[in-house]
């Protein structure tokens, strides 16, 4: 019999209740009654909020995510809006937007392997693709699931072949990289994503870039604005993407509560870390084909003063176990998503690029082998226990597993 316990992946109408609600509520009242719903003051102060959070100088508001990087590759001279083409060098394992905003500017990405610990870009691998790269044009490394890179390290790579740098941290606002900085603070810009989704989410499309360089806020800017200013004269050629009042007027509520949902997802994941491993899980540190008693990879929790806010908490099974397992979680009311179960390299719209299976086998694994499971902070204990009995059950009896079920978490 399925459990009466059900866990979606993502429950927002857990967020939207009580003073939430009538906050929000109010700034959409004030943004109807003043009918200024593209750009303006909303969007200023929102503006002006994240950069104060995040700790960058100046923070450019955009409609999307994907935008947030088109722009910045716009705003950096890089692909046919500058008249050449270029290469840009960043991860197959993640989202569609990484390498689709970098071929849609006639620039060319180079896909690179993952770390199979944190599944971030693995910085080697970059530092031996870009010794071979003619015309190499950025780097472009990716927070994926809210974990950041070591951004002290690409950016002496990225000083090193003289390009610049681009984080793509969609996932990662508010997280902390090894040394401590914030997501998009130490490239040359930072790219994030507001879709409802994210730690910090929007009532629809949204997205935002952050820099240190005055000269490039004002490019970043003026292309945002179909490359006008001021309005009707164009310096350059830009694109249509202007953030929405609406959206800026609910992000600023949101961002209030920002730091207390990462605290949140982080007490989820201890919760899970524990339940996993006291069942005999070890962490993404150890393969599937190393020594533990349950077929089953947890995310290494990086080091202080690191910080993974858990965008998404990803779980590692066996690849021949991977989409029953998923089938059984459904089966009892649990929600699953698969991130990515294609990698770039293996898209169909990049079979230009040459590259086929195998040759990052990797990201090829990861998109095999990972699901995420519910980590949002409105999840009881009850519904996390349910996950976790669930999942473990499940191995034991099919994955096999020495241990017994001891499944229960403090």
């Amino acid at each position: 019999m399925p459990s009466e316990v059900t866990v979606p992946l993502l429950d927002l109408k857990a967020q939207y209740t009580g003073a939430m609600r009538d906050e929000i509520r109010a700034a959409i009242d004030e943004v109807c009654d003043s009918q200024w719903f593209v750009m303006g003051p909303n969007v200023s102060e929102f503006e002006a909020e994240i950069a104060a959070y995040t700790g960058a100088k100046h923070a450019i508001g955009c409609a999307s995510g994907s935008d947030a990087l088109l722009v910045a590759l716009m705003g950096l001279n890089i692909g046919c809006n500058a008249g050449k083409n270029g290469r840009v060098i960043c991860p197959s394992y993640t989202f569609f937007a990484t390498g689709g905003s970098t071929a849609r500017l006639g620039a060319m990405p180079v896909y690179v392997d993952i770390d199979p610990v944190t599944y971030n870009m693995d910085p080697d691998k970059v530092r031996e693709v870009a010794k071979k790269t003619d015309n190499l044009a950025a780097i472009m490394p990716v927070h994926l699931f809210g974990q950041c890179v070591d951004m002290n390290v690409y950016r002496e790579i990225a000083d090193e072949f003289g390009v610049p740098l681009i984080e793509d941290a969609a996932q990662a606002i508010g997280s902390k990289d090894p040394n401590g900085h914030m997501a998009g603070t130490v490239a040359d810009v930072g790219c994030f994503s507001f879709f409802p989704s994210k730690n910090l989410g929007g009532f629809g499309d949204g997205g935002i870039m952050t820099t240190n360089d005055d000269e490039l806020a004002e490019r970043l800017s003026i292309l945002r604005l179909h490359g006008g200013k001021p309005k009707y004269y164009h310096s350059m050629i830009g694109v249509n993407s202007r953030l929405d009042a609406l959206q800026a007027a609910v992000l600023r509520i949101k961002l209030r509560h920002l730091d207390s949902w990462h605290e949140g997802r982080i007490a989820n994941a201890d919760f899970y870390d524990k339940a996993f491993l006291d069942a005999g899980a070890a962490t993404s540190a150890t393969p599937l084909s190393g020594q533990a008693d349950l077929a089953l990879r947890i995310p290494e929790r990086p080091a202080a003063p690191a910080r993974h806010i858990y965008n998404q908490y990803a779980i590692r099974v066996p690849a021949e176990h991977r989409d029953a397992l998923r089938e059984h979680l459904k089966a009892n009311n649990v929600g699953t998503e698969i991130y990515y179960p294609v990698p770039l390299h293996m898209q169909e719209c990049f079979a230009w690029l040459g590259q086929k299976e195998g040759d990052l086998p990797e990201s090829e694994a990861a998109a095999r082998e990972t699901i995420a499971i519910p980590i949002y902070p409105e999840l009881t204990d009850e519904q996390q226990q349910h996950v976790v009995d669930t999942v473990v059950g499940y191995l034991r009896e099919h994955a096999g597993a020495s241990r017994s079920v001891g499944v229960a978490a403090s």
